[in-house]
């Protein structure tokens, strides 16, 4: 079969189509539909193993009711059985008529794959409590445990904390009994990256 003759009206979608499979290679593949011949013109990053010049069968977008601009994402299978999630955009002429259909078409199966390992892996269902033997004592898990409650109820990061914060959540673990461990002070000024002399200050002036 030869290959048609393209049209130049559709040469800037026919680079946005390589810019789009570039971006996602080897993921996404591009076709633009022309819908005056209702023809495939081009396909970047062929995935479907459809040719150009092939039938587009899109009639009904050339109707003037068409007013979508974007359609989908919507999914179906590629020849393969893999999963395609993709989406539909509608490209008009300067008078605003239905010129071609950029089809972007992603294979997702990877990524369904990767998220189905990922739960497995994540999945709490193996997780057995806290031994008591071994978290009794704890006071690091403790520390870290009241550290992050207190950032989360102030709506605050770790690495955000300034001054005055740092010596509030000092002297809010003091509170709660979190200096009573072996070298509890030196392991708040590691996690605050704050001098251990500064902790050392801060809980002096509970003292004073």
């Amino acid at each position: 079969m030869t290959t048609p003759v393209q049209d130049p009206a559709l040469d800037n979608f026919r680079a946005i189509a390589d810019a789009i499979a570039t971006l996602f290679f080897p993921h996404a593949e591009v076709v633009i539909h022309d819908l005056r011949t209702q023809k495939i013109d081009y396909i970047a990053n062929n995935i479907s193993k459809r040719e150009v010049g092939d039938d587009a069968a899109l009639e009904d977008m050339l109707s003037e009711e068409v007013s979508e601009r974007n359609i989908g994402p919507y999914e179906k299978l590629n020849w393969d059985g893999q999963k395609i999630r993709s989406l539909s955009s509608v490209l008009r002429d300067s008078q605003g008529h239905p010129l071609a259909v950029l089809c972007i078409n992603l294979n997702i199966s990877l990524f369904e794959n990767a998220k189905a390992a990922l739960d497995l892996f994540l999945s709490p269902n193996k997780l057995i409590p806290q031994p008591d033997s071994l978290f009794r004592d704890d006071w690091q898990e403790r520390i870290n445990t009241f550290l992050h409650n207190w950032l989360r109820e102030r709506q605050l990061g770790l690495n955000l904390l300034t001054r005055e914060h740092k010596r509030e959540l000092v002297l809010a673990l003091h509170a709660e009994g979190a200096f009573k461990g072996k070298s509890a002070s030196n392991y708040v000024a590691n996690v605050l990256s704050m001098g251990r002399a500064t902790v050392y200050k801060h809980l002096k002036e509970l003292k004073g």
